[in-house]
């Protein structure tokens, strides 16, 4: 186990990491417990959760 996590490569974590807060600040928000964030906040949380996505896909297909 210890091998997969030191494989994983920092933009992997930032894309993860990332993708989890986005998720819970959705669901939270949803729910009911975080309705003064605004609706602008969750768009630049995805935004920003694809950008680091389609940045580490870039990354990963490097061949240097």
């Amino acid at each position: 186990m210890e091998f997969a996590a030191e494989a994983m490569r920092l933009t992997t974590s930032i894309f993860l990491a990332l993708s989890g807060v986005t998720a819970a600040v959705w669901i939270l928000r949803g729910v009911g417990l975080l309705t003064f964030m605004p609706g602008g906040l969750i768009w630049f949380l995805i935004m920003a959760t694809v950008a680091a996505g389609i940045f580490d896909v870039v990354q990963r297909t490097r061949r240097w």
